[in-house]
């Protein structure tokens, strides 16, 4: 409308200058004339000029009119001359219906459907036994997509002529797309029966047979198709699909192989015979053949989505999705295109865009089970596991043999303690993994996950095997030249030890947690330590505390090719390259496939096997992977002499190295109960300066040094006894955040930092406020004696639990804490435990706290019961620099053994249990005799800054010596081998032992 009133507009202004300009002509007369660039220009000649203009403006209008009128006329002439052809049709047959059929064929050939459809109708009402008519409008409305309509005139048509060939044809192809496989046989079957040498039908009646699971009879319909029709490509691919689904790979590849002899530009085929290629791991000839298909037909969807598969294992992320989103622009209802570009965008860190995707595919396919499972993993990853288990469940119920499914289902179950008919589902996980590695398949149990199940050492070797195979498989298309490793005698030669941490936990993660203070406390003459980060900065003080002690630190997060990330590695002639991720989320093994460093160990933050033959040693110790169980590893063992895992709780915690307990004076509660109100802080002279203090005193044979020499020691802890604890009540009762005990301030230590100092809350920076830790902050009973364990539940299974339920039978006045770690488990522990006859008011859950307040609170409890099947592993250091006891109980995993492996190196080997009654037993007599339970504590208190568990600087000593005996092997030209001698020499200067 805006633009017609600018038009109008504009024509009124050009008419009132005419009119101006005529009524000018009028005022000066005919024999006026004007001055037009310097000439004069007669009144005359303007008129003439004007004329001259609205001639020609006519003649144009003229001629368009008349070419408008020609193809009007032409137009006309086609439709007399159609329309006299079917009369003359029709007077030559005499039959109105044939003149009906005709027209309907004829305006079909137009696209007038709706006319059409009429035609064949009114052809129909007027001789409703005209199968031809029949059958030809079922075509209309199969082409329209009406399938059920189309079905009903095909059947019709048959049945008014049973001996209608092409009608059989029709039927069966509009019931096979329809799924209805039984109907479409029958109907197949009938027109062999009318035509037995019809190859096509043949074929279709195979395709029905392939999508029934009938594979045996499928090939037999191809092979006789083929037999009638040789030359017949579509054929042999079909016949190669159905060999491939028979495991009958090399018959498959060969058919795929002939139906491209028989046409080069079998698209179908180049791409069919490119999926072989890439599961047989022919990386570059599957790619080949994607790109041949896409060449001959470029707007092939799914050969798009399956080259982007391959560049998504490649790790070239923004290619696929490039494909994917072609695929997608092709075929907008293609669900595998969008589940799949989902795990992409997954894999790049895009949870709200992979999420979108599956919902769009489900959307797309309600039925799509793999969607159902790709969309359970988004939930599943974020925490909501209700939700994954329900997605899991859904895509288990549309295709009940989906392995991938019912063992991520069976690790959300564990995850919450659901261990309904547990016994059948570990059966059947079993099963599922021996067929996937018979059949040299990836397992659908993860590699960390495997130590959750009963499966056997070959197996779990087997699962990380194939995933570092994996890492091999994605690194061979960079063809890359083997590395040039530095000289075997740089060492010898003057040159320090240049060792290189791989990670993507540089940051707020447990790993770094253990072990930020290695790289500073390294011995800077004895080696060169850098730091290679996967993940980006996080803005914490952890990772900058890292950036700043590591003699080099190198994000390589934006290096997102593992090739030149690897090329980064080596130029930086790194001798032993570490390993700190494993199969753990954020790894880039890849990396290390392409061998950058001559020596690659593994380290820390990964409990197991790698599985892999590039990396050459695991970092381990003589409790944690025995000699015996060496046959459990891929690597070669190289042995810390007192315990390969490290805690860095003395520099992260120190305000947690001493504490106060407090105490009422008419309290009768012996003094001895250390666990009920306790005050930590870096200096806690203010409040013992003014308090009454009387000292708790308690000897204990403590190890001391590094030889774990065991020494008896006096342990004191100071006790302060208070007029009234009330004020203290009042304040943690009433959620304040400060009070005072005898007029010095001090802190609520419930969840209060996070208000006052976040850096403090989350263990960055030591607080050094005083804080109050109290058993009323999180519902404890004073008087009963706390067994804890602050472990993810899916550390804990049936047995465990049981045997828990067992102590807390034999300890009266015992109650177990646990965390809601998530807290949908929660339900189903508190069930597990009131069906073995525990009152569930003995079981308490708290909610999972920041760093600090986590290992803070742990001073509360009187013993840790620690989870056999996977132990606490940094909740056990985190355990034991509060001087809690922890019970554990070694398995043969290196999961279930740090524990053990932490308990020897601080001295305690007596809480060690041989087996569960000995556990029980060791629980039982820790929560029934207190003098015994005081000693312990005194001893794991003491043991704490005597022992060498908490001792980073002698770890660092320890573990250069270690790496120096590597490199000394290298360079001795000696292949690999285990490193068992604990104790040989003590000079971290001395780079030949």
């Amino acid at each position: 409308m805006a633009n017609k009133n600018v038009w109008y507009g504009y024509m009124c202004f050009n008419l009132c200058d005419l009119l101006e300009f005529l009524k000018s002509i009028s005022d000066l007369g005919l024999d006026k004339s004007w001055v037009v660039n310097g000439s004069r220009f007669g009144i005359v000649n303007v008129i003439i000029i004007i004329f001259i203009i609205i001639i020609i403006i006519i003649t144009i209008i003229i001629i368009i009119i008349i070419i408008i009128i020609i193809i009007i006329i032409i137009i006309i002439i086609i439709i007399i001359i159609t329309i006299i052809i079917t009369i003359i049709i029709i007077i030559s047959s005499h039959r109105i219906i044939s003149m009906l059929h005709l027209l309907g064929n004829t305006f079909f050939s137009i696209s007038y459907i709706l006319f059409l459809i009429g035609c064949y109708l009114k052809a129909i009402e007027t001789q409703p036994q005209f199968a031809v008519a029949w059958s030809n409008l079922g075509c209309v409305f199969n082409a329209q997509g009406e399938i059920w309509l189309a079905i009903h005139h095909f059947e019709k048509a048959v049945q008014l002529d049973p001996n209608f060939l092409d009608a059989y044809i029709n039927l069966g192809n509009v019931l096979k797309e329809a799924r209805i496989f039984d109907r479409a046989v029958a109907a197949y079957l009938r027109a062999l029966n009318l035509a037995g040498n019809h190859a096509v039908v043949h074929g279709n009646l195979a395709c029905v047979y392939y999508e029934q699971g009938l594979i045996d009879l499928a090939i037999d319909m191809y092979r006789k198709a083929i037999d009638l029709q040789p030359n017949f490509p579509d054929a042999y691919c079909n016949l190669a699909n159905a060999l491939k689904e028979k495991g009958l790979v090399s018959e498959a590849e060969a058919a795929y192989n002939k139906a491209l002899q028989l046409c080069p530009t079998h698209a179908d085929s180049q791409n069919n015979l490119a999926n072989i290629k890439r599961e047989q791991g022919k990386i570059e000839d599957a790619t080949r053949l994607y790109l041949k298909a896409l060449e001959i037909y470029p707007e092939f969807a799914a050969a798009h989505s399956n080259l982007a598969s391959i560049l998504q294992q490649q790790g070239k992320l923004q290619d696929a999705i490039n494909h994917y989103k072609e695929a997608i622009r092709i075929a907008p209802t293609f669900a595998d295109a969008y589940s799949n570009m989902g795990n992409t965008l997954k894999e790049m860190g895009d949870v709200g865009g992979a999420l979108q995707c599956y919902t769009r595919a489900i959307q797309i396919n309600p039925g799509f089970a793999d969607a159902h499972s790709n969309l359970a993993s988004i939930h599943k990853d974020s925490g909501n596991v209700p939700e994954a288990i329900q997605s899991y469940s859904t895509a288990l119920k549309l295709k009940p043999d989906f392995p991938d499914a019912f063992c991520n289902l069976a690790h959300c179950l564990q995850i919450i303690c659901d261990w309904t008919d547990y016994d059948n589902r570990m059966k059947k996980l079993i099963a599922i993994v021996d067929d996937q590695l018979q059949k040299k398949r990836l397992p659908s149990v993860h590699p960390h996950h495997s130590m959750l199940y009963p499966l056997t050492h070959a197996v779990r070797m087997a699962i990380a095997a194939k995933h570092a195979q994996l890492c091999i498989e994605k690194v061979q298309i960079c063809h890359k030249a083997p590395y040039i490793y530095p000289d075997r005698n740089s060492v010898r030669k003057g040159q320090r030890l240049r060792i290189g941490y791989v990670s993507s936990d540089f940051g707020n993660h447990p790993t770094s947690h253990l072990m930020q203070s290695i790289p500073g406390m390294h011995n800077h003459e004895n080696v060169e330590v850098f730091c290679y980060a996967l993940s980006p900065n996080d803005g914490t003080n952890f990772r900058q505390k890292l950036m700043n002690e590591s003699e080099h630190f190198i994000d390589l997060s934006q290096i997102t090719c593992n090739g030149k990330a690897a090329d980064r590695i080596h130029d930086d002639g790194i001798h032993i390259l570490i390993n700190m991720n494993g199969y753990t989320k954020g790894a880039r093994n890849e990396i290390f496939a392409l061998r950058p460093a001559p020596i690659q160990v593994m380290w820390l933050g990964y409990p197991g096997t790698s599985g892999a033959p590039f990396m050459d040693y695991i970092i381990t110790d003589s409790v944690t992977s025995p000699l015996e169980l060496a046959h459990a590893y891929s690597e070669k063992l190289a042995y810390m002499p007192h315990t390969f895992f490290v805690g860095d709780h003395a520099q992260m915690l120190k305000h947690l190295t001493e504490r106060v307990i407090v105490k009422e004076k008419n309290d009768p509660t012996p003094i001895d109960k250390e666990t009920v109100t306790v005050v930590n802080s870096v200096n806690l002279e203010p409040l013992l300066s003014k308090a009454e203090v009387k000292p708790f005193v308690r000897e204990a044979e403590v190890a001391h040094g590094p030889e774990r020499d065991m020494i008896k020691t006096e342990v004191v802890l100071p006790v302060i006894e208070v007029p009234t604890t009330e004020p203290l009540k009042q304040m943690i009762g009433s959620g304040m955040i400060a009070g005072n005990v005898e007029g010095v301030p001090v802190q609520n230590g419930l969840t209060t930092l996070n208000q006052t100092h976040v850096k403090a809350a989350t263990g960055e920076e030591v607080p050094h406020t005083i804080l109050v830790t109290s058993r009323q902050q999180y519902g404890l009973p004073d008087d009963a004696i706390v067994f804890c364990n602050f472990n993810q539940l899916y550390k804990i299974d049936p047995p465990t639990l049981s045997m828990w339920c067992d102590i807390l039978k034999s300890v009266p006045n015992s109650i177990l804490w646990l965390l809601r770690f998530p807290y949908h488990g929660e339900p189903n522990v508190m069930r597990f435990c009131a069906e073995h006859n525990i009152d569930t008011r003995r079981i308490v859950f708290s909610n999972v706290a920041a760093k600090e307040e986590h290992v803070r609170r742990g001073q509360l409890a009187d013993v840790c019961l620690d989870t056999p099947l996977c132990n606490g592993h940094t909740t056990g250091m985190d355990i034991l620099w509060t001087g809690t006891p922890m019970i554990t109980m070694p398995l043969e995993t290196l999961a279930s053994r740090v524990a053990s492996s932490q308990l020897y190196a601080l001295g305690v080997p007596e809480l060690v249990a041989k087996d569960r009654e000995d556990y029980i037993k060791i629980a039982k007599r820790l929560g029934t005799d207190r003098e015994y339970l005081s000693q312990i504590r005194a001893k794991v208190w003491k043991a704490r800054t005597t022992s060498t568990l908490f001792n980073v600087r002698q770890y660092c000593s320890d573990m250069e010596r270690l790496l120096h005996k590597m490199w000394k092997r290298y360079a001795d030209a000696l292949p690999p081998d285990h490193i068992l001698s604990e104790r040989e020499g003590r000079d971290p200067s001395d780079k030949t032992n």
